[in-house]
This record gives structure tokens, sequence and C-alpha cells, in this order.
């Protein structure tokens, strides 16, 4: 889940990579996550991405580049960002998926801007 991302979504409204939890919250779904990084598709409305392409994410996934929500077109991103003001954009050129080394603690894949905007 992003945090900070409150607003309650179901199954129509919730964008693709996510799938509301009990409480109606988002919640990342693994396997769209990676589906969207091998495809190259928006975490949000699943379509082709172009360049910017945009990451949201809170000030500790800024700070780390290293965001787990998968990318995202610029419009859409400023969509999930909107009402959130614990979230940011950030706008890259290009990303590396890294998945998690065996023994590390997050097991989450991340993605990691190299040409930040």
């Amino acid at each position: 889940m992003i945090r900070g991302l409150s607003r309650a979504v179901d199954a129509r409204t919730a964008p693709f990579a996510w799938e509301p939890d009990g409480d109606g919250r988002p919640v990342l779904v693994g396997a769209r996550v990676t589906q969207c990084a091998l495809s190259r598709i928006c975490g949000a409305c699943a379509a082709s991405l172009g360049r910017p392409v945009a990451f949201v994410g809170d000030a500790d996934e800024v700070a780390r580049n290293a965001f787990h929500a998968p990318a995202l077109h610029e419009d859409c991103a400023r969509a999930l960002a909107a009402g959130s003001p614990d979230l940011q954009v950030v706008l890259t050129a290009g990303f590396e998926f890294v998945r998690p080394a065996a023994g590390q603690d997050d097991r989450r894949p991340t993605f990691q801007p190299n040409s930040l905007l």
C-alpha cells in the first residue's frame, strides 16, 4: 500500500496494481507489480508507458530513491497523489526493477529511478 493513499477503493475503482483490502484501503498486488515492471505498463491504468515515467511515494521512498509502487504515467501519478499530502511525485526517464536478495527483511521488489528529471 502507498502510505498516505487513504481513499477507499473497490474492485472497479482500484488502480491496476492495487486491490482493496477488507477495509477498502488499496494494497499492492505482488503479481501485478511484477507484471507492470516486466511489461512496462502503468500501475494505475495498465496502458503502455512512455517517457517521462512517474513514481509516487512518501518522503522515505523519495530519500532512498526506491519505490514499492510501480511506474505510472505522470497524470496517473498526480491523480493518485492528489489529496494525500504525504505523497510526492518523482519523474524519471528510466528505472531498474530490483527484486529483493535472499535474507533481506523487506521482501518486496523496488523500482529505482536512474535518470531523475
